[in-house]
């Protein structure tokens, strides 16, 4: 009786352990556009991800993500919690993309959950710093680190150079987003961990970056699709900044059809589409692994991307602009019996609010200050008032203190899109450019969801344009931004 009072209290003991600290899987993709996933209205009528979608169906959509505006400093924002101007240390340096950061200034929480009973793996595509934290911030670590292979920073889906626990670095040969998930399968299945504690998985896909290379099996995927021409993919864009004018990824073709690089619109389209059918194939496999080795019910499950990406819309073919066609993405969360199911929250969030939110589901107190907010209140009712705006901005490849003075001339611009501070709340989203005499923004996202019509320009919108200035300001100090106080002078627009 002593002996199976014992197993039961340790059986129970077990349980709650389990309910108090449960694994979180992370799955994260490359320049992926929430239009790309069909449980969203905005995707196309010919795009299918049966496996997304089900685990939309599983959880919570979010309708507006903003998690970066573009690869390293979203991720950057995902390990440690802070807006890209709070990212101590971090820097490029030497050919792109290299970086580096000092750990003690610069700390990555998954050390935290290491140092808080669980097991860290990391998978795939890594771009923040050379260092990529191998026994200090994650326990299993199976990379292709991009800052320090310089040379074939492009090898998305072929000939990666791999590196295996910090240890020897072999070329993958295999199509990148399979491996990927075998890789996560096998650890799921408890390859190469320790099996007694719970375990975070950052699973980070390379697709659909470019050269958006689909799988061989899915080249003949979505024949005969259409792609309709974007209003404003030509200039000029009335109402817009005077940089939005110069922008100029596409050129007429025959019929006016929008062409780059010598090919059609529609092409770039399907092609980048075909690239994500992999994924989807792979959140089936992911998902099914966890059903059968019976961790589904104790497992935090996240898929969202670093941010989207513009196929014509408003000229682009590109990442970085504050316009939801560039940069928003999707997010889906899903957990049962703690995240409600096939449920869709209107609030919109942002990248730095995912850090506190897996904090509060595995039981661990915040280490330091987080500029996000936990999404729990959300994930139990999507519906619930939100008070929180969300705050992205955009300095281009400089971070933390490299960003308190602003730069001036060309050195203000990422390409050929400024350094912006970008707050959404509502339905409202308000853009400000870090250029003097710029033209700023603000868009009614339910009324006009293309964002074409800047309300900024319309004096019966002069008061929420101040407002939002002001609590653009007030964000911007609240999360200790060093240019709060610093930022040009812009103009409304308004006559």
């Amino acid at each position: 009786m002593k002996l199976a009072t014992t197993i039961l209290l340790v059986i129970s003991a077990q349980i709650a352990s389990a309910a108090e600290h449960p694994n979180v899987l992370f799955i994260y993709t490359d320049d992926h556009s929430h239009r790309t996933i069909s449980c969203y209205p905005e995707a196309y009528p010919w795009a299918k991800t049966p496996n997304i979608d089900r685990l939309a169906s599983q959880g919570v959509r979010f309708e507006s993500a903003y998690i970066g505006t573009w690869c390293m400093p979203s991720r950057a924002t995902l390990l440690t919690g802070h807006h890209q101007f709070g990212v101590a240390s971090m820097r490029m340096e030497g050919p792109y993309p290299g970086s580096a950061y000092d750990p003690e200034k610069c700390p990555f929480w998954p050390k935290v959950f290491r140092e808080n009973g669980y097991f860290t793996a990391q998978i795939g595509k890594w771009h923040t710093g050379v260092d990529t934290g191998f026994g200090r911030d994650w326990d299993y670590q199976i990379v292709w680190n991009r800052p320090k292979h310089t040379t074939n920073h492009q090898n998305y889906y072929y000939d990666q150079p791999i590196t295996y626990h910090g240890g020897k670095t072999e070329v993958l040969k295999r199509y990148s987003t399979d491996q990927y998930t075998d890789w996560a399968i096998d650890f799921m299945k408890g390859e190469g961990r320790d099996q007694k504690k719970p375990w975070y998985l950052w699973l980070c896909y390379g697709a659909v970056h470019s050269p958006y290379t689909p799988a061989d099996r899915h080249l003949k995927e979505y024949a005969g699709s259409n792609v309709p021409t974007p209003a404003d993919v030509f200039p000029p864009r009335p109402g817009k900044p005077d940089w939005m004018q110069k922008i100029d990824f596409w050129t007429k073709g025959p019929d006016g059809v929008p062409m780059s690089r010598k090919r059609t619109l529609t092409s770039w389209v399907q092609q980048y589409h075909q690239a994500v059918k992999a994924i989807d194939e792979g959140v089936a496999r992911l998902m099914t692994t966890l059903e059968e080795t019976g961790q589904l019910e104790n497992t935090l499950v996240i898929f969202t991307s670093d941010q989207g990406f513009a196929w014509g819309q408003h000229g682009f073919r590109h990442k970085v602009a504050a316009y939801d066609a560039n940069i928003r993405s999707p997010l889906i969360i899903s957990m049962p019996g703690r995240v409600p199911q096939g449920r869709v929250c209107p609030n919109p969030v942002g990248g730095v609010d995912l850090v506190p939110t897996i904090f509060s589901f595995a039981g661990i107190e915040q280490p330091w200050e987080m500029h996000g907010h936990d999404l729990t209140p959300l994930l139990k009712n999507p519906q619930a008032e939100w008070p929180h705006p969300v705050l992205l901005a955009a300095t281009g490849r400089k971070y933390g203190s490299d960003t308190d003075v602003l730069p001036t001339g060309e050195e203000i611009f990422h390409g050929p899109i400024p350094w912006y501070v970008m707050l959404r709340k509502g339905k409202y989203k308000y853009v400000r450019p870090l250029v003097k005499g710029e033209l700023e923004e603000l868009y009614d996202l339910k009324a006009e969801p293309e964002e074409l019509k800047n309300l900024a320009t319309d004096p019966e919108f002069r008061k929420t344009v101040s407002d939002f200035r002001a609590a653009a300001v007030v964000e911007l100090k609240r999360t200790g931004a060093g240019f709060a106080d610093r930022m040009p002078a812009v103009r409304s627009g308004m006559k």
